[in-house]
């Protein structure tokens, strides 16, 4: 990866720890829906060593680019800039409901696969279990959590049709609080 990827991504990470997780450990202030001044974004980036390279170009370039996966997980609305989704922090969700896909995906570990056939899908730190519209972007993402990752199919539909609520983060993440057991649907081989 060449050494400016490299710097992107490592500033992609560390907008998602201060927009998404650990605000106040950096004194910046995001509103119930998770704004944040971009100025003060800058200041914080500006006062660390291991972003003053980073300009308010860089910023947009990762808002507007993703880190290289294609998600957008950061915007900018004039002077303000926010996480998109993923969040530990309490905020109020703004996404409105949608109507989701017949089918949704999830990547895990094989490790929490007892416990998500008992308890179904929960967010765990986070506000939202996040499902991905394809299997591929699902098998990419549980690949976080082990080498060998295994998919489970979400038949959102038939969940939406029961009453849970999916919003919609982006072109291939939704999200809902919560999938219980019997909407999902798990490999034969694990």
């Amino acid at each position: 990866m060449p050494a400016q990827s490299t710097q992107m991504v490592k500033l992609s990470k560390f907008l998602a720890l201060i927009l998404r997780h650990q605000p106040e450990r950096f004194g910046l202030k995001l509103d119930e829906e998770g704004w944040a001044s971009l100025p003060e974004v800058l200041e914080i980036l500006q006062g660390l060593p291991n972003f003053r390279w980073a300009t308010r170009a860089d910023v947009m370039e990762v808002v507007e680019k993703g880190s290289g996966d294609e998600k957008r997980r950061f915007e900018v609305i004039g002077e303000r800039i926010r996480a998109r989704y993923g969040h530990t922090v309490r905020l109020r969700a703004d996404l409105p409901p949608c109507t989701p896909p017949p089918r949704l995906y999830h990547g895990t570990s094989p490790r929490a696969l007892k416990h998500i056939q008992r308890e179904g899908l929960r967010p765990m730190r986070r506000q939202y279990v996040h499902l991905s519209a394809d299997r591929e972007t699902a098998a990419r993402v549980g690949a976080r959590h082990a080498p060998a990752p295994v998919v489970l199919t979400v038949h959102a539909a038939e969940a939406a049709e029961a009453g849970i609520l999916f919003h919609r983060a982006d072109e291939s993440t939704y999200l809902a609080r919560a999938i219980p057991p019997e909407f999902l649907e798990f490999p034969e081989e694990v």
